[in-house]
């Protein structure tokens, strides 16, 4: 992996529930600019470890850091505010509102943060609601839903809905996006398309991070792969390491074989 520098390190996670050790002594850095996958078979602590990230849960020990700054006791909104962006395996969309009103809802407003100047709507308000409206559109435009826009959310296609919470992501601008299963459920025609935009994002500078089940996927989209088994992790490597190592194998296939490409 070429040396580009450290976004993101995570150094000794644990987490039990109920007594079960869902993530073990995990540890392993983000190197900027690269497609990261964090594989595993259900159960392993992938979502755990997600969800550690952008501070839905508290570890019961260790450390996350983005570009330096220690975020692991703080909360998902500062997270986010910091830097780290990220989608759902289960898409968390406002349904109800409009494709470029979920988009906006991720973009800052400071001019309107006043109550004085939310009732007056202020000549600086107006013109910050307006920048921030062809700034959501351009989000839009990126993962092509731009025709989209005044449409309702629940309106989307499932693959649509996908498109749709990344263009929502980047609207924090984060330099770290977490993806969670971001082909699962496509259909095989938007899969290119998913794959064309990931890519675009990683040479476009912004670092990721996601956890895919599809093997074929991962090969093909990953510079760099994160094993974890029961909630260790067991290796880590090149997609053509990982493709030969043999507890990773043992771990997917329960024999001597070869990790699907």
């Amino acid at each position: 992996m070429a040396d580009a520098g450290n976004i993101l390190s995570v150094a000794g996670l644990n987490k039990s529930f109920d007594g079960v050790r869902a993530v073990d002594d995990v540890s392993f850095d983000l190197r900027k600019g690269c497609i990261t996958a964090l594989i595993g078979p259900n159960g392993a602590g992938k979502t755990t470890v997600f969800n550690i990230l952008t501070g839905l849960l508290k570890p019961d020990s260790g450390s996350v850091c983005i570009d330096g700054r220690d975020i692991t006791a703080i909360s998902p909104f500062r997270i986010a505010r910091l830097g780290l962006g990220r989608t759902f395996q289960n898409i968390r969309l406002f349904s109800q509102m409009s494709v470029l009103e979920n988009v906006m809802l991720a973009l800052k407003y400071e001019k309107g943060e006043t109550l004085w100047a939310a009732l007056s709507k202020s000549r600086a308000m107006l013109k910050e609601d307006s920048d921030n409206k062809d700034e959501a559109k351009k989000y839009l435009d990126f993962v092509g839903l731009p025709e989209k826009a005044a449409q309702s959310a629940e309106n989307l296609s499932y693959g649509q809905r996908k498109l749709l919470e990344i263009a929502r992501a980047l609207a924090l601008k984060p330099q770290v996006l977490l993806l969670d299963e971001p082909i699962a459920g496509l259909f095989p025609g938007m899969i290119p398309k998913m794959k064309r935009i990931i890519r675009q994002l990683r040479d476009s500078g912004r670092t990721i991070l996601f956890i895919e089940h599809d093997m074929k996927t991962v090969m093909d989209l990953a510079d760099w792969i994160i094993v974890l088994n029961y909630g260790r992790k067991i290796a880590e490597g090149t997609p053509e390491q990982i493709q030969k190592n043999e507890e990773v194998i043992e771990a997917y296939l329960g024999r001597r074989g070869k990790v699907a490409s």
